[in-house]
């Protein structure tokens, strides 16, 4: 359920029954020819999809997070690490002060690392909360239908392109671009990483069948759910 889509007075009567809340991760970065929130935009959704049927409440996706290597594309925003932890340091004391003790984080940004971190910390500070991180596209059973339809995925190339994360009136490349060295992008300043990069896909195809990516995806929004269904403790 989106809280986007409920009252107060709805939230507090979830409350009544249940301590659980989901929080996903995104980021506004560059991602070759797709949205700029890809990653918002899918760690929202499977957020969604996986809480439907359990009704509980998705808050919404915080949408900027740590991708300091990109700001050399326009439209890419990075917060600082500080800023980060702190930001999502409140959103969890905000949640707990009303009654939540269980949250799923359901991180779509491989760089929002640091609110894993945080999520344990967080947990030693508040021993009556349980808090899951839960990267929805690497997690095992999502990663490996991937990997049996093509090894060659990355940032920005076909694993990320779904129907809701594609732009009307943008023609993506047909060919496979080679894989990128990321430990040498690791090393780069924003301006060398975009001259590195190009367009911003790491390697891959820019796109795969229909039928391929939905089942990638039934599989990440099963395991999401899992993650809110099974025992926490």
């Amino acid at each position: 359920m989106r809280v986007s889509d409920m009252n107060w007075s709805q939230v507090e009567a979830w409350l009544e029954h249940s301590d659980l809340a989901v929080l996903p991760l995104g980021s506004t970065e560059q991602h070759a020819g797709l949205s700029l929130s890809v990653d918002s935009i899918l760690s929202e959704k499977v957020a969604l999809d996986a809480a439907e049927p359990l009704g509980v409440p998705v808050f919404p996706v915080v949408p900027y997070g740590l991708t300091p290597y990109f700001l050399g594309y326009p439209g890419s925003v990075s917060l600082r690490v500080d800023t980060y932890v702190r930001l999502v340091r409140d959103i969890l004391d905000s949640l707990r002060g009303q009654g939540f003790r269980r949250i799923l984080i359901v991180n779509g940004h491989g760089g929002n690392a640091p609110a894993g971190a945080l999520a344990i910390e967080w947990m030693a500070d508040n021993p009556d909360c349980s808090v899951k991180f839960h990267n929805w596209w690497n997690s095992p059973k999502t990663f490996a239908k991937v990997q049996e339809i093509d090894k060659v995925a990355s940032h920005a190339s076909w694993m990320e392109n779904f129907a809701w994360t594609r732009l009307d009136g943008v023609d993506m490349p047909t060919q496979q671009k080679p894989m990128i060295d990321t430990d040498r992008m690791r090393a780069m300043n924003p301006k060398e990483v975009r001259d590195y990069l190009g367009d911003g896909n790491f390697g891959g195809y820019y796109q795969r069948p229909d039928e391929e990516m939905q089942a990638i995806w039934d599989i990440a929004v099963a395991e999401t759910r899992a993650l809110m269904d099974e025992a926490w403790k």
